[in-house]
């Protein structure tokens, strides 16, 4: 039970407008992250990065949109100080200083890819505030997007330095690659990482599990067109993987941001503990955060990664009758999980540019 503290100051009036100033800056920012993400993805930042000062007809026309929802948008930009505007010509500018991290161009500094996750949610909140009441989740159904948007998230802080930074943290894995192993990817989404190391190393052999028929589907198509032969992709429901896995069938296996996800993640670790082959290894990819959340107070994306997993992460697995984790499960939980599981060398790194994950690399 919480102690009852009794304060015997008096209101804090400069505090209470202090309180609401923060408000109305979270309302503000949380209408420009609808924005930003409509400028992601109809290509409005991409198209302005590209032109000098320009009207909004002639933005419109190059962007080959509608210039009047075309102006409004650019009211919301221009006040909020994400683009320019000259009053006397009436042209607007992206900034290049802004440009870098709001376009394509960017690469992995593009964060218009994170502002989606705020309209994603958004189409759920009717469905969360159910759960609230009553318990229970909401399933990957409902999230008609949210593929889509984590694939994009993934090809920014996962395919950006897979091969340069990520695979270098297990010794000599490369070299096997290139020899030929067999690889598995569990949770692969619409299997970006998966497919970029096939293509990589034509030699190994690489096969996808994910519970979402749409991703897979997905997945299947990209192999296809680029004709690899050498990975295929099944739809799977991952919760009895502990009884279901193949035994002593895989060199190396990967997870990347899908346990906490998961309706049984001990039993998915405990099968990927059994899939692997002696001298076969294990990395986990997941978020960076403490399993306590007084340790998260300064965390950078704290905030972000709580609502991801009221209105996600933790809800998904809920309704699949799972454990519901959440997204922030943590470091010291994670160990604990992946030890009982049977890894018994487990190691952390953090990359410099990456503040969102740690990658957990566990040989056998």
């Amino acid at each position: 039970m919480c102690q009852i503290q009794v304060s015997k100051t008096l209101f804090d009036q400069e505090r209470a407008e202090g309180f609401s100033q923060k408000l109305l800056d979270t309302v503000n920012a949380g209408s420009l992250s609808l924005m930003i993400s409509i400028g992601h993805r109809t290509g409005l930042f991409d198209t302005m990065s590209n032109l000098p000062p320009s009207t909004s007809p002639e933005i419109a026309d190059t962007a080959g949109l509608n210039e009047r929802y075309v102006r409004e948008w650019l009211g919301a930009m221009a006040i909020s100080g994400v683009v320019e505007y000259d009053t006397s010509t009436r042209c607007y500018s992206l900034p290049a200083e802004h440009a870098a991290y709001l376009t394509r161009a960017a690469a992995e500094n593009n964060m218009a890819v994170f502002t989606q996750y705020i309209a994603v949610m958004g189409q759920v909140e009717d469905d969360i505030l159910e759960c609230f009441r009553n318990g229970g989740g909401v399933p990957y159904s409902s999230f008609p997007r949210f593929h889509e948007v984590m694939a994009e998230d993934s090809g920014q802080s996962v395919l950006s330095s897979l091969f340069d930074h990520i695979l270098p943290l297990i010794p000599r894995i490369q070299d096997r690659l290139e020899s030929g192993i067999d690889v598995l990817d569990l949770g692969c989404g619409r299997g970006k990482a998966l497919i970029a190391m096939a293509a990589r190393f034509p030699q190994s052999r690489f096969v996808g599990y994910d519970l979402s028929e749409e991703a897979i589907a997905y997945a299947d198509a990209q192999a296809q067109m680029r004709n690899l032969k050498n990975i295929r992709f099944e739809v799977r429901d991952l919760s009895d993987y502990s009884q279901t896995a193949d035994i002593h069938s895989y060199d190396f296996v990967t997870t990347f941001d899908a346990v906490h996800d998961q309706a049984k993640p001990m039993e998915l670790l405990k099968g990927i503990r059994r899939t692997l082959r002696p001298g076969g290894t294990y990395m986990m990819q997941d978020i960076s955060s403490s399993s306590h959340i007084e340790n998260n107070m300064n965390h950078p994306l704290g905030t972000l990664l709580y609502t991801i997993s009221t209105m996600h992460c933790m809800t998904v697995s809920l309704a699949q009758g799972g454990e519901g984790l959440g997204t922030v499960w943590g470091r010291e939980l994670a160990q604990t999980m992946l030890r009982e599981a049977g890894f018994g060398q487990i190691t952390i790194h953090q990359l410099d540019h990456d503040v969102q994950n740690e990658y957990y690399v566990m040989p056998v």
